[in-house]
């Protein structure tokens, strides 16, 4: 009897049990998140910065050559040097060119005592106005060939244009150059030439002159542009660049336009032409919206209820999306062209638009996935 008794309590506690389990409540299982691939909308404040390689130049630079031919007397400066203006930098050996100066010199003196004598001759009529012209085109003739020799003995002597630094040297001592044969390059490095090539497709992005802004030249439209330098290596210290020139025809090979900006050269560390940079250029007062042809992938624009074009619009805080109409036009492949709905800069649904819903929380999903429909989701 007591037996029983003690099976019939066991199994009352293990029923209680068993109730007491099954009303537990699960934990509720987390929301699921529709993964889509995402595509961003051309224009708005994203391209208004745009970054491009640069290159280094000397602002003021020259190829210096003698005028005339000889053999390299005198080297007076070395690769590395920095030069005034004025500055003798070689010398050729001058004795050819002395004695055609002194023989062109003597004709000229001669020539000048005739000269001097025919007019005295003339006016008195013991000679003829003819016999006086030849002496006088003789003289002339002298005189500027006296001049030409003179000039000659000093192209023998190569001075500095500007002050600046010798880049290279091209030639040794005691060697025989020709005249425009490159002795030196000099390169004035207190000011820098910063050298960007822009694309066609920032080109269009930049809006037209009205009338009344014609005259304006491209020069001062690249003033109102926002640009600095960065170098490698000095990351945290930018360097605003001032617009130099600009070329109006594209580059026949690349199809690009060149760009050129100055700045000082910067005195922390060292930078000399053929290094490199990157340019950072804000375009936002120059872009004109209307101008910035947007297009989407097809399969991002879907239709509503109505049968008007929309696409869904990616709120990245919340990782929602809302829909967003839209007016499209021509298609090109799998682009197609959109008018208006869009500002630019707009994170917006490119693979799996159509099975989403009005504050849908998603995800973005790998580089590599592909949208596939779920097993429940309608047909």
């Amino acid at each position: 009897m007591l037996d029983s008794t003690k099976k019939a309590a066991v199994l009352s506690l293990m029923l209680a049990t068993l109730v007491a389990c099954g009303d537990a409540q699960e934990p509720d299982a987390p929301l699921p998140t529709r993964p889509v691939k995402t595509f961003v909308v051309e224009g708005g404040d994203a391209d208004a910065i745009r970054t491009f390689p640069g290159r280094v130049d000397a602002s003021q630079r020259a190829e210096l050559s003698f005028r005339v031919p000889g053999r390299l007397q005198e080297i007076l400066v070395k690769e590395g040097d920095r030069v005034e203006e004025g500055q003798v930098l070689a010398r050729l050996d001058p004795t050819d060119y002395r004695l055609v100066y002194e023989d062109r010199k003597a004709t000229f003196d001669n020539s000048q005592s005739n000269y001097e004598r025919g007019k005295d001759l003339v006016a008195d009529g013991n000679i003829s106005r003819m016999d006086f012209d030849r002496m006088e085109a003789s003289f002339r003739s002298a005189s500027a060939a006296l001049s030409q020799a003179e000039k000659d003995l000093e192209y023998t002597v190569l001075k500095s244009p500007f002050r600046g630094r010798v880049a290279q040297r091209q030639v040794e001592n005691f060697e025989e150059v020709l005249a425009k044969q490159t002795i030196f390059s000099l390169q004035n490095t207190s000011l820098l030439d910063i050298i960007i090539d822009v694309p066609e497709s920032v080109i269009r992005m930049v809006r037209a002159l009205d009338e009344e802004q014609r005259s304006i030249s491209a020069d001062e439209r690249v003033s109102v542009t926002g640009a600095y330098a960065v170098f490698e290596g000095q990351t945290n210290e930018q360097f605003v660049l001032t617009p130099k020139e600009i070329a109006t025809k594209a580059d026949a090979q690349t199809q690009t336009f060149r760009a050129t900006f100055t700045m000082q050269s910067p005195s922390s560390f060292t930078v000399l032409p053929g290094m490199t940079t990157t340019v950072v250029l804000d375009l936002s007062e120059l872009i004109d919206d209307h101008s910035v042809v947007k297009r989407v992938p097809v399969r991002a624009v879907q239709a509503d209820a109505a049968l008007k074009p929309r696409v869904w619009v990616l709120d990245p805080e919340t990782m929602t999306v809302s829909a967003q109409e839209v007016s499209i036009g021509r298609m090109s492949g799998g682009m197609v062209e959109v008018k208006d709905g869009l500002a630019g800069g707009e994170e917006i649904v490119a693979v799996g638009a159509p099975y989403l819903a009005e504050g849908m929380q998603v995800s973005r999903m790998a580089v590599t996935e592909q949208a596939v429909p779920r097993a429940d989701d309608p047909l």
